[in-house]
C-alpha cells in the first residue's frame, strides 16, 4: 500500500512539474531593501610577486553592462603587526602592488578605504606556499586533445588547490594581402596582417582536493580539451596553467561560487547559496561584502603543442570559414572599393604584357587578422 502511494505521488508530481515548467514566463522579483550595490573584492595577496586587486560593485540582473567599477580607493597589504605595502590603481578599479616577497610565517590582510570614505579589511591570513606543478600533460584521442596537470605536496600540508589557465594559439586569416591603400593609391604594405596570435583566459573555477586521498598527489587533474577541428590547433597551441594553495574556508568559497555561477539553470542543479567572504565593512559588519582574499605564493608550468604531433586525419577550422570569395576590382574602381577601412586589396592582377588591370579585394576583418588578435608575437613563443 505505501509503495502504490509513492507511486502515485511520484506521478502526480511529474503531472504538475512537467505543464509547469514547459511553459515558463520571465519574472523579475521586487526585492525590498536589498542594496543598491555591494563591494566585490577580487585577487589574492601574492606572497612571491606582483598582486593585484580589482574592486567593483554589483549590479542589476536586467543590466548587462560590465559591473561598474570601485575607483579612487586607498588599497594596502597589511602584515600583521608589521610592514605595510600600498597598492597603485593602474586602471579604474584595479590595483597592483609591488614586486613582493612576503615569508610564509607571516599573517597579512587586505586593507582598503573607498573614496567615500568606508574602510575595508580582510581577516588576518597565514601565507601559505603552493608547491611546484609536477608537469603539464596531454592526450589526444577520438575525441581531440585532453590536457591535464599533476602536481604534489611532500609536506602532505596542502590538499586543496584552485587552477586557472591562459590559452594562446596562432592563426592566419583567410587571405594574405601585402598591399594597401593610402593618399589614393595602392601601395605595398610593411606590416604582417596575416599572421597573428590572440590569448584567452579561462573562465570556469577548477577545483581539486586530496583529502580522502592517502597522500597530497592530484594526479592527472581535467583541465579543458580540444575538439579535433578546433581553429587553436591549426598550427601552434600553448597553455600556461596556474596553480593556487588554498584554505579549506578559501576552497568553500571558491566551491560555493562555481555553483552559483556555473551549475544554475535547471530544477536538478543546487540552488544559490550565500557567498560568505573574508571581507569586511569595519564601520558596520551588517554590510554584505563579496570576495575571499587569500595569501600564497604562485607556481605556473607551460606547455606547447604543434600541430605536427596531432593526427593527420583531424582538419582544423580556419575560424574564416564564413569569408566569401576574392572580388575583382577594376583599376578604375579602386578609390569607390578602397576608400574605406573596412576593405582591402589583396594582390595585383596583371595583363599579359605585365601592366596592373585591377586588385582583387575583401572585407577587412577576413584579410587583417589583428581585427581577433595581435600580429605581435608574444615573448614566450617558440
Amino acid at each position: 500500500m505505501n509503495r502504490q502511494y509513492s507511486f502515485l505521488r511520484l506521478v502526480l508530481f511529474w503531472c504538475v512539474l512537467v505543464p509547469i515548467s514547459s511553459c515558463i514566463d520571465p519574472f523579475e522579483p521586487d526585492v525590498k531593501g536589498a542594496p543598491e550595490s555591494l563591494l566585490v573584492v577580487s585577487g589574492f595577496i601574492n606572497s612571491t610577486g606582483v598582486s593585484t586587486i580589482k574592486l567593483s560593485r554589483t549590479q542589476n540582473l536586467a543590466q548587462d553592462n560590465n559591473p561598474p567599477s570601485e575607483s579612487g580607493a586607498s588599497v594596502f597589504i597589511e602584515e600583521e603587526a608589521g610592514a605595510r605595502y600600498a597598492l597603485v590603481e593602474v586602471v579604474p578599479g584595479n590595483y597592483s602592488s609591488g614586486n613582493l616577497m612576503i615569508s610564509a610565517s607571516k599573517r597579512c590582510r587586505l586593507y582598503l578605504k573607498t573614496k567615500d570614505s568606508k574602510v575595508y579589511a580582510s581577516d588576518y591570513v597565514a601565507v601559505r606556499t603552493t608547491p611546484a606543478i609536477d608537469n603539464v600533460a596531454w592526450k589526444a584521442d577520438a575525441t581531440g586533445v585532453r590536457i591535464f596537470v599533476n602536481s604534489h605536496d611532500a609536506n602532505d600540508q596542502t590538499h586543496y588547490y584552485r587552477w586557472n589557465y591562459e590559452e594562446t594559439w596562432q592563426y592566419t586569416s583567410a587571405y594574405n594581402s601585402s598591399y594597401k591603400y593610402d593618399n589614393g593609391q595602392i601601395v605595398e604594405r610593411n606590416e604582417d596582417i596575416y599572421h597573428c596570435w590572440v590569448t584567452e583566459k579561462s573562465t570556469l573555477i577548477q577545483l581539486g582536493n586530496t583529502t580522502r586521498l592517502n597522500q597530497d598527489v592530484v594526479a592527472d587533474y581535467p583541465l579543458t580539451s580540444l575538439s579535433p577541428t578546433s581553429v587553436k590547433l591549426r598550427y601552434k597551441y600553448s597553455i600556461l596553467v596556474r596553480q593556487y594553495a588554498q584554505t579549506q574556508e578559501e576552497y568553500k568559497y571558491w566551491e560555493n561560487l562555481k555553483k552559483n555561477t556555473e551549475s544554475i539553470g535547471t530544477i536538478f542543479d543546487p540552488l544559490p547559496s550565500q557567498l560568505t567572504g573574508n571581507v569586511h565593512n569595519l564601520g558596520n559588519s551588517a554590510e554584505p561584502v563579496i570576495g575571499f582574499v587569500g595569501a600564497y605564493s604562485v607556481s605556473e608550468k607551460r606547455i606547447f603543442i604543434e600541430n605536427s604531433e596531432l593526427p593527420k586525419t583531424w582538419r582544423m577550422s580556419t575560424g574564416y570559414e564564413s569569408c566569401l570569395p576574392l572580388d575583382t576590382i577594376k583599376v578604375s574602381e579602386v578609390k569607390n572599393y578602397f576608400n574605406t577601412p573596412n576593405y582591402l586589396p589583396v594582390y595585383p592582377i596583371s595583363n599579359m604584357m605585365g601592366q596592373i588591370i585591377g586588385y582583387t579585394g575583401a572585407s577587412t576583418d577576413c584579410v587583417d587578422c589583428r581585427r581577433r588578435g595581435t600580429n605581435v608575437k608574444p615573448d614566450f613563443w617558440r
